[in-house]
């Protein structure tokens, strides 16, 4: 997340979430795959290793974790622990240590689920055949066929899958899942419904829904990829800009993290040249599916059009001292608390500065360094943050390392550092915006539009 030698980067992807961070060297299931078991003894060896690696590497278990309440799951997990399991069936105990963590970035996860997604899918296997999100009353809704595609079924109550009641599905799905809140674990859930909905339950050739407790429909697995997976490595899904009327204008960052930052810089630029031929007034930065990746990103992409003083984009922080970035002084393994003390100095001849509005529209998938920009804007006042908010911490861990389990094949992630807002603030705990909006994924563009109906320049509440 840091550009500073000191702190170590995390790619993430479309979800940064926290989401390289998922990585896990299990396969999805495929019909003619011989199950493999695990002993009950390898089982519990992977346990006492993720929680040993957890204590000797975490810089602060504190930050997110309680103590107890880890315990207490621990020991239900390792009594489930009796009898072999297959790889899938090794996630799906595991994993429910997850919500313990309460972190976007300490996770117990499939590896390579991206690539087995893939594979899966050309081998002929298919997954749920629509995209899905949680409505505020927990109740799993259709967004869209799987892949984004159009459907007459969006907006309708998933109420049974397969004979199962949908709700109980939810629940053993949620209790799996990792994120700083039960919002966080939602959203994350939604946006991947697919993926542990196969984990949990197999990937089967026909589904059998009920919708609205009233109808009963039979459909196909899907074989289009996942709606998620094609973003991630389409530049034009994940960045794009719109001149709007009235003298505003929409950014929309679906990433901190690219693999060319030469194009992304380029985008950037070309649209912040665009709102100055075009007068802009106001500024909407839309980043509520970014999970993070490289500072950079935001410092040079954005603020060097926006920043008008110094800033830095965190405060004081605890970080475990590793070998390759060991400091004289320190040792290895050791937890070391510092401040951040070098500021990025503003562009004051930057010819394209922005000196309107700026607006950060942010959602319960806003993570880690798009987290550390929205703290960086609005304790410096570059601008004000709308939309979802309690959902992640401003306190954000990073620096994500990862080890495999050695006998399951599963990852265990973890932060290097804990790092503090640039203010020093604790309270609040969670990510508020200035202005808070509901935001409806069956109608995306509503938060925008919403916002864009204030006045430019209306007092913030």
């Amino acid at each position: 997340m840091f550009a500073s030698p000191l702190f170590h980067t995390v790619r993430r992807g479309s979800l940064a979430l926290t989401a390289a961070v998922l990585a896990s060297c299990a396969s999805l299931p495929t019909p003619s795959a011989a199950p493999e078991t695990l002993s009950p003894e390898a089982l519990r060896a992977d346990l006492r290793f993720a929680m040993e690696t957890l204590e000797r590497t975490h810089p602060d278990l504190a930050h997110s974790i309680d103590r107890s309440e880890l315990e207490r799951i621990r020991m239900e997990v390792e009594r489930t622990l009796d009898h072999p399991l297959t790889h899938d069936e090794a996630w799906a105990a595991l994993a429910r240590l997850n919500p313990a963590f309460a972190d976007g970035h300490v996770l117990i996860g499939p590896q390579g689920w991206r690539e087995a997604s893939r594979a899966h899918l050309a081998s002929g296997g298919g997954f749920f055949p629509f995209e899905v999100f949680l409505g505020p009353d927990g109740a799993p809704r259709i967004l869209s066929a799987l892949g984004g595609g159009a459907t007459a079924q969006s907006g309708r109550v998933l109420t049974r899958i397969n004979g199962q009641d949908a709700r109980d599905v939810v629940r053993g799905l949620m209790s799996r899942m990792h994120g700083d809140t039960p919002r966080f674990r939602a959203a994350l859930l939604s946006q991947r419904w697919w993926l542990y909905y196969g984990k949990l339950h197999g990937t089967p050739a026909r589904f059998e829904l009920e919708l609205d407790g009233t109808e009963v429909v039979r459909v196909p697995a899907s074989r289009e990829l996942p709606a998620m997976l094609q973003a991630e490595e389409d530049f034009k899904r994940l960045y794009r800009f719109e001149l709007l009327e009235g003298g505003d204008a929409l950014l929309t960052l679906g990433s901190f993290s690219w693999p060319d930052k030469a194009r992304y810089f380029a985008f950037t630029q070309d649209a912040f040249g665009r709102m100055r031929a075009a007068g802009t007034r106001r500024l909407v930065i839309d980043l509520r599916a970014n999970g993070g990746g490289d500072d950079d990103m935001w410092k040079e992409g954005i603020l060097r059009y926006v920043a008008d003083r110094p800033y830095r984009a965190g405060s004081t922080y605890l970080k475990r001292v590793q070998e390759s970035s060991r400091k004289q002084g320190e040792t290895t393994g050791q937890v070391v608390s510092g401040e951040i003390t070098s500021l990025e100095e503003p562009r004051v001849d930057e010819p394209l500065r922005f000196a309107g509005e700026v607006w950060l529209l942010v959602g319960p998938l806003t993570y880690s360094s798009a987290v550390l920009f929205s703290n960086v804007v609005q304790d410096y006042h570059f601008g004000a943050v709308a939309g979802v908010g309690d959902a992640v911490r401003v306190r954000q861990s990073g620096g994500t390392q990862s080890v495999v389990l050695p006998h399951t094949g599963l990852m265990l992630s973890y932060p290097r550092f804990v790092l503090d807002r640039p203010a020093g603030a604790r309270e609040p705990v969670l990510l508020r915006p200035e202005v808070v909006l509901d935001d409806d994924p069956l109608h995306p563009r509503a938060a925008v539009d919403t916002l864009l109906s204030r006045p430019v320049g209306a007092r913030l509440p």
